[in-house]
C-alpha cells in the first residue's frame, strides 16, 4: 500500500530574508529522507523584487509540485496559514517557517506518527544564532498528551515551527483565525478541546533561528493585548477556569512587560525547559511502575464567531482539494 501523502505548508513575507528563505525550502524539501508531496508556498502580500525573484526560482526549481499563493496585502500570520491550509493537496500538512532550518530527517520522525493516528505531533528545537552551528539554546516539548492538555491551559505545549497535523482536524477547531501573534496557541487550545490526538517527539527536529530581537518580540504593549484577548477566548469557550484566567494573565501577562534582561533568562530555565523536565518524571514514575495519570478532558462551548465577526472557518472546505486530472 502506498503511505499516505502530504503537503508542506511555508508562509513568507515583506520582512523575510532572501537567503533565510531559501535555506529553509532547501531544507524542507531538498533535504530531506522523507520528502513531501506537494509544497503551499504562500506570499502574504508585497515582497521585494530580490524576494520575488528567489521565490519563483524555488518554486521553477523545486523538486516536487508547489502550488504558489500570492495574497494582494498583508494579512498576518493566521489568515495566510488558512489560505495555505485551503490550497493544500493533502490531509496531513507540515508546518515549516520561512528563517528556519529542518533538520534530514524530521519529516520520517513526524509524518508516520500522523500516519498512524495522531492529528498533532510536535518536536523539539534548537535555538541558533549566526548559523545552526550558534545553538544558544533548546525547547523540548512534554511527549504524553495527558501532560500537554495540562500544560496548554497555561503555555503552548507545542512548538509552532515543527508542528504536522491533520488538516481535517485543524478545519473542524475552526482554522488558525485572526489573533495576532497568538494565533498557534489558540488553535492548539482548540484542537485539544476537540478531542485531537496529540504528541510531541522530545527530540529536536528543527533549528529554530533566534536572531536580534527575538526576545524582544515576545513583550510589548502589542503582544500583551494579543495575550488578554486569548485568555478571554478561552475564558469564554470553557478551555480554562476563572481562578485560572487570573493565574494566566498574571503570570503571562507580567511577562509581556518584564524588561528582555530579565525575559530571556526565565524563558530559557522556566518556559523552554518544562517538557524536559515533565518528561524525565514521567520517565521516573514508569520506572516505578507508577499508576499512569488519568487524561485532562476538555469539554468546549458551541464555538462562536469572534467579537469582530470574523468566522476562522469561512472558506476552508473539511476535505482538501483534489488535483485536476
Amino acid at each position: 500500500m502506498t503511505p499516505e501523502p502530504f503537503s508542506l505548508l511555508m508562509t513568507v513575507y515583506g520582512g523575510d530574508h532572501e537567503e533565510h528563505v531559501r535555506d529553509a525550502f532547501h531544507s524542507a524539501v531538498h533535504d530531506q529522507t522523507l520528502r513531501p508531496d506537494h509544497v503551499v508556498l504562500v506570499r502574504d502580500g508585497p515582497v521585494s523584487a530580490e524576494l520575488a525573484g528567489r521565490l519563483r526560482a524555488l518554486v521553477e526549481g523545486s523538486p516536487v509540485e508547489v502550488t504558489f499563493v500570492e495574497l494582494d496585502q498583508n494579512r498576518g500570520l493566521g489568515p495566510a496559514l488558512d489560505a495555505g491550509l485551503h490550497a493544500a493537496r493533502h490531509d496531513i500538512v507540515a508546518r515549516m517557517d520561512a528563517d528556519d532550518v529542518a533538520m534530514p530527517h524530521r519529516f520520517q520522525i513526524q509524518v508516520p506518527l500522523v500516519r498512524e493516528g495522531a492529528d498533532l505531533v510536535g518536536a523539539g528545537l534548537l535555538e541558533f544564532g549566526e548559523d545552526i552551528s550558534d545553538v544558544v539554546g533548546q525547547r523540548i516539548p512534554p511527549s504524553d498528551p495527558a501532560d500537554i492538555a495540562r500544560y496548554s491551559r497555561l503555555h503552548d505545549p507545542f512548538n509552532h515551527p515543527t508542528v504536522v497535523y491533520r488538516r481535517s482536524a485543524v478545519v473542524a477547531a475552526g482554522g488558525y483565525g485572526d489573533l495576532p501573534l497568538m494565533e498557534d496557541y489558540w488553535l492548539f487550545a482548540r484542537m485539544i478541546a476537540n478531542g485531537a490526538r496529540t504528541v510531541n517527539v522530545p527530540q529536536p527536529l528543527v533549528f529554530y533561528r533566534v536572531g536580534d530581537g527575538a526576545y524582544e518580540r515576545r513583550g510589548g504593549r502589542d503582544l500583551l493585548r494579543s495575550e488578554l484577548r486569548l485568555q478571554r477566548q478561552m475564558l469564554r469557550e470553557g478551555f480554562i477556569s476563572q481562578p485560572q484566567y487570573w493565574r494566566n494573565v498574571m503570570v503571562r501577562g507580567g511577562y509581556r512587560l518584564v524588561p528582555t534582561a530579565i525575559r530571556r533568562p526565565f524563558y530559557r530555565r522556566v518556559v523552554a525547559s518544562y517538557g524536559a523536565r515533565r518528561n524525565r518524571s514521567r520517565h521516573r514514575e514508569d520506572a516505578r511502575g507508577g499508576a499512569a495519570e488519568p487524561p485532562v478532558r476538555f469539554v468546549p462551548r458551541q464555538r462562536a464567531h469572534t467579537a469582530d465577526g470574523y468566522d476562522p472557518a469561512a472558506g476552508l472546505d473539511p476535505a482538501p482539494p483534489q488535483p485536476e486530472h
